[in-house]
Order: C-alpha cells, then structure tokens, then sequence
C-alpha cells in the first residue's frame, strides 16, 4: 500500500454536539483508494471517507472497538439514532467508530461528478466493505489496538453491511449485530411482495376500518381525477404547490403517498423522533385517527400523509421535490443521498416489487423485473446482476456463518427480508414484538417495549460472548 494512502486526517479536534443526543464526536477523515480492487483503473487515486469516533469511554489497547457500518445517508444521522451503541459502551470501556459509506454524505470520491460515468461504477458493496476494512485495519495499527476484538453494528442496509463485515472479514470482526437487515433481498429468487402487504398489517392491526377507509380513499382519488377539473380539486384537497396538470402527475401523487405510508409504518416508534422525518409516537396509531375521524376518506389521507411530510408547518407541498422516483418503490430519499442509492437499487440490490392492491390497501403501482431493468437502462446505462449479489452475498445460503445477531421487530415492512429463523447455533435471531425498523438500536427509553429491553439485553449477553471468545483466542 502507498505510504500515506491509509493514514488518518484529523480535520475537527473539537466536539461537535448533535441535536438528538448529548453524545459528542469527533469528525475524522481516512485516505482511501477509489478502486480496492484494480491497481490499473485509478491507480493511486484517493478520496477522503469521513468517519466520527468517540474514544471518552475507551479502555486504550483493551477495550473493544464499536463500530457502525454506515448505510445509505450522512453519516450524522445514524450517529443521531443508534444510541444503544452508547448505551452500552461505557460498560465494556468500548471505542466508538461511525463509519460514512463511500458515494454518501461527504464522502463523495469525485465531488459533484461523483454520480456521473465512469464514476459512478466504483459505488458498490465491494468497495464499501473495502474501505471499512481498511480504516479499521489502519485505526487498530495507528491506536495500538491490534489485541481489541472488533463488533461491528448496523441498521437496515447497514445491518446488512455488518453482518458482511463478519461473512467478509472475520479475521477483522469478532461479532455483528445486525438490525432489520434484509441481506435475503440479494437472493435472485427472493420473494418481493411482501413489503406493502406488511405496511398495511401495521394499519390493520391498529384498526381493520383504518385500511377499509384507506382502500376507499384511492377509489375516490381515482374518480376525482377522471372527471373534468378533478386533477385541480384534488390539487386543493393535497394543498399542493404547483397543481397536477396530467395524469403522470396524478401517479406521482399517489407515490407520495404510499412513500408518507411507508415511513408511518417503518418508524412506528412508541414515542416522538426526528428519525428521517419528525413523528409523533406511534404514529401509525395517529394517521388511522386522522384517517377515521375525517367525514372524508381524501382528506382523511391528506391529513395522514401530513403527518409526515409537514414538521415544519409548510403552507404547502411539493411533491415532486418531496417525493423522487427510483428503483427502491420504497423510497430513495433526496438529493445526491438519493441519486447514490438509486444506483445502489439499480446493480446489486433487488428491493422490493411495487404494491397490487390486492394483498394491499394501496393503489396499483407496479414495479416488475422488467420495469425495474428498463429504468436501471435508462437511468444508468446499467443492468442489474441479481445472480451476481447472490453469489458475492450469500443470500439465503448462510449455513457456515457465525456470531452474528439477527434482530428485527414484527412491526417492521421489512423483517420478512431478513433472517428470521437461525441457520445454526452460531447465529442469534431476535424479534422483537412491537417493534418497529431496528427499534433496538435506538438508545432506551422509557416507552421502550419490554420486548425491545430484552433484545438489548440479549444482544449484550451475545457480545460478551464473542468479545470473550476472542480474547480466548489470542
């Protein structure tokens, strides 16, 4: 490796305090080569991969390293919303390590032409998992930390990032927690329709009239908008910014609120939080109140869509810039954060289909294997390689992994993707009732679940057990 190419860069020294905890950190910077695996195609080009550390609680050469394996955002965010990790690691006297994922936050290797080609091809997990490798390999040789057994920590996409780290590089990770990971959405033949139906179950289960009266929302949403002058009226009842002109912008419409749905169910949270929108508690309990109280269905959506896309107390909504369509039907957030993810659901990540209205209480948007290789065509120049991720991922096939923890919340749309049975006694699997999208690495409180508490302690135990091990080991 060139000299200097793996060297730290600190770039702020003093703490920075975010809004959603008291928890502060410094902002690092590593070098990381663009391309860990070809020495031709870029040479000896670097960029710089932001991470955030924590060390107040660290135990110098003994205590274990913490690490979080970023996923598809600023890394800032997950800092703000993963506090069982700090939970807990003044207990083991754990080093703290937030690791950005390249293409993401400001860790974009070429600026703004990061996104354009050739670039945009060295955005993989491949070369995510790369550069974890690297910072940690460096952090543990710079921080005579070679003796510390490393467990790493992810949520969602990066729940399945950390459970890679342990199928990856087991010589570097002892252990991985990984929360509402649906490392089985890698397999070509994994079932896909699972999401929306799930989304309306969360509804259903508050009130089976809270997904009746939603069904009969759409049905009048579609007759409204074939009549003369009912693209503007429901432009009024949406209290849009700019009004729908065509019947694209109609099925736009619905997507924003399918998207306002999605987030209800995923952040199904016992209590309020700013986690990728601000949300009351249970807030899928509040939309079905909006929902039934309304003497109009529309409205009724409307007001439950809100819930969501106005924390702030806009006048009015842009849909288009609220809501952007991509290969995830679930969503690809905003802004670059977006255009990356979209790449991302566009080569090796195979999300799920689009909703049928027949399984679920959402209109007919559908999102096929052709539809999803047309856009990704179109989009990207690219085609997806499903076979691809489900050989270099494992996919359903996992029998020979190990110390890994499999957690995921029945609330949760997503936790049909994952593991939810263990392939062998080496894997933990956890699920955690009344929990919703990796609701056990958020930190405690008071509205916690017991389910949730037991999960944590459990995840804990797991952790002692594989810090032990390696220790054992050495």
């Amino acid at each position: 490796m060139k000299e200097g190419v793996a060297s730290i860069v600190v770039v702020c020294l003093t703490f920075i305090f975010t809004s959603a905890q008291t928890v502060p950190f410094k902002e690092l910077y590593i070098d990381q080569y663009v391309d860990h695996f070809n020495f031709v195609s870029y040479g000896e080009t670097i960029f710089k991969e932001r991470y955030l550390l924590q060390d107040q609680w660290w135990k110098p050469g003994v205590g274990p390293i913490f690490f979080y394996t970023g996923n598809e955002g600023s890394i800032e965010e997950f800092w703000d919303n993963t506090g069982f990790v700090f939970d807990i690691a003044p207990e083991f006297n754990a080093l703290v390590v937030f690791a950005e994922h390249r293409f993401y936050g400001k860790s974009l290797p070429f600026g703004n032409k990061s996104f354009s080609h050739p670039y945009v091809g060295l955005l993989s997990i491949e070369q995510a998992l790369g550069d974890y490798a690297v910072l940690l390999s460096t952090l543990k040789q710079e921080l005579n930390a070679t003796s510390c057994p490393v467990i790493t920590f992810g949520g969602s996409y990066g729940g399945m990032l950390s459970a890679y780290m342990r199928f990856k590089y087991p010589n570097l990770v002892a252990g991985s927690i990984a929360a509402s990971a649906p490392i089985f959405l890698l397999s070509a033949n994994s079932k896909r329709d699972f999401f929306w139906e799930d989304v309306t179950k969360d509804f259903n289960a508050v009130s089976p009239k809270c997904v009746d009266r939603v069904k009969k929302a759409f049905v009048m949403m579609d007759v409204i908008s074939k009549k003369p002058g009912g693209l503007k009226e429901l432009s009024t009842t949406f209290a849009l910014c700019k009004p729908l002109t065509s019947m694209n912008d109609y099925h736009h419409l619905l997507g924003w609120i399918r998207n306002a749905f999605t987030y209800l169910a995923m952040m199904d949270y016992p209590y309020p939080t700013s986690f990728m929108g601000n949300l009351p508690g249970y807030p899928v309990k509040v939309a079905c109140g909006m929902i039934l109280n309304n003497t109009d269905a529309v409205k009724g959506l409307y007001q439950a869509s809100e819930i969501f896309y106005n924390s702030t107390g806009r006048l009015c909504f842009d849909i288009w810039a609220d809501f952007i369509e991509c290969a995830d039907p679930t969503g690809c957030g905003l802004g670059f954060n977006s255009r990356a993810w979209d790449y991302q659901a566009c080569t090796e990540i195979h999300l799920p289909a689009g909703s049928n209205n027949i399984t679920d209480m959402f209109p007919v948007l559908p999102f096929t294997n052709p539809i999803r290789n047309q856009y990704c065509q179109k989009t990207w120049g690219v085609a997806p390689r499903d076979l691809w991720g489900q050989a270099q991922f494992w996919a359903e096939n996992i029998k020979s992994a190990s110390n890994i923890v499999f957690s995921n919340g029945d609330l949760d749309p997503w936790h049909r993707g994952g593991v939810t049975q263990a392939p062998n006694p080496s894997v933990g699997v956890i699920m955690i009732k009344g929990g919703a999208h990796h609701l056990d690495l958020r930190s405690k409180n008071k509205d916690d679940p017991a389910s949730v508490i037991q999960a944590r302690n459990q995840e804990k135990d797991y952790i002692k057990k594989w810090i032990a091990e390696f220790r054992q080991s050495q």
